[in-house]
């Protein structure tokens, strides 16, 4: 509970004007986390305020405020990073080319170098097909003892390299490694961390607008990161368009030499799991949505994609029913596509499906509402039942 008897007090951050407080309990009632309290006719606050704001705004007297440790201009935090992880015989896991390019990009804005960091074991590397793909300067670090990828003595080497070289902004694919590995890492430095983001805007501020589905994709929230370097996302595969590659680019490799390492994990034995195909990369896809009408029905969509040469995939409320599993959901909250081609059938479109579905070069759209939003990204549309076409399209292949 806050003490002192000042016209302010602080804790968390939050402050509270004890001349302007009535002791309404608005923001006690308000707050999502229990946070704040009303105490002998003023407020309090404990230690599961998470400073979201939501009692400052609806505070009757503007008696709270939020009081953030601003970062200094010149702090130094200048370059953007990306970690460039590796995936089987040392090549690049293919999200890495999509960070690379979106890195450029936001370097380009912001007038500062584009850095990718890649750390792995003793073998050959990639750090000219990394400058190729954008990177001013590969920091380096390699060594037997990171042969394998273990989230521990990784955070630890990219901690002293962070320490050592100030990074305004860290991006990380949204792997599985790169989930575990990030936020290991945004714990050890003291940052924050967006996860999944969908897009990322540099501003001239400085600030790395990062944006992610939220309340289960219902909405996009907008998050910065004003006190810490540095600015930390993980980003989904497949959001962004790859960096082409360009072998007239130069730029510099930078060794890190290996820091002492605490971990005590060991790799005993590696057993290789069956590859799963994913629908990212597909360059024709069959997208099924509850417009089909019933999980029966899914058997003909998965014939006419096996006909058309095709994978296919599903809209997030099939997932939800159970019909299909998560590694086929399209959209933000699923998997992000670009195929040449896109068979849409029932799908209504919500936010989050468009949305993965914008780099989508053709597609051609069938639902039975006119006024569904599938429509407006379509480059063809059929107003009808999907099962009826889809059963004359099968029929029409033979």
């Amino acid at each position: 509970m806050t003490k002192g008897t000042g016209k302010q007090s602080e804790e968390n951050g939050l402050l509270i004007d004890r001349q302007r407080c009535v002791g309404c309990g608005i923001c006690a009632s308000a707050c999502p986390f229990g946070g704040i309290s009303v105490q002998n006719g003023t407020a309090e606050t404990n230690a599961a305020c998470t400073l979201c704001g939501t009692c400052v705004e609806l505070c009757p007297a503007e008696a709270l405020s939020i009081r953030r440790e601003e970062q200094k201009a010149d702090d130094g935090h200048r370059d953007i990073w990306v970690f460039a992880e590796l995936a089987g015989e040392e090549q690049l896991a293919p999200v890495v080319r999509e960070l690379l390019g979106k890195g450029r990009q936001l370097a380009d804005a912001r007038g500062c170098r584009l850095a990718a960091v890649l750390l792995g074991g003793a073998g050959s590397f990639r750090e000219a097909e990394l400058i190729s793909l954008g990177a001013d300067l590969v920091y380096l670090c390699r060594d037997a003892s990171l042969a394998d990828p273990l989230e521990q003595p990784y955070a630890q080497v990219l901690a002293g390299m962070v320490e050592q070289f100030r990074p305004e902004v860290f991006l990380f694919g949204a792997t599985s490694f790169g989930r575990s590995l990030a936020p290991r890492l945004a714990a050890r430095l003291g940052t924050g961390l967006t996860a999944d983001c969908t897009e990322l805007a540099m501003g001239e501020d400085g600030l790395l607008r990062q944006t992610r589905p939220a309340f289960g994709g219902n909405l996009m929230a907008t998050i910065l990161c004003p006190a810490r370097r540095p600015q930390m996302a993980t980003v989904r595969p497949g959001v962004f368009a790859p960096a082409a590659p360009d072998p007239n680019r130069s730029g510099r490799v930078r060794a890190f030499p290996l820091p002492s390492l605490s971990s005590g994990i060991r790799v005993r034995e590696q057993v290789q799991l069956p590859p799963v195909e994913s629908i990212a990369g597909a360059p024709v896809l069959v997208v099924a949505g509850r417009g089909i009408g019933s999980r029966k029905n899914l058997a003909l969509v998965q014939e006419f994609a096996r006909r058309m040469g095709a994978a296919w995939g599903c809209s997030r409320p099939l997932v939800d029913a159970g019909w299909c599993e998560h590694a086929h959901q399209v959209g933000q909250t699923g998997c992000s596509v670009a195929p040449r081609l896109l068979i849409s059938l029932g799908v209504s479109g919500a936010v989050q499906h468009l949305a993965g579905i914008r780099r989508a070069e053709t597609v051609v759209a069938v639902n039975t509402d006119p006024q569904a939003p599938i429509f407006q990204v379509s480059q063809y549309g059929i107003q009808g039942d999907c099962v009826e076409i889809l059963r004359e399209w099968l029929r029409q292949l033979g």
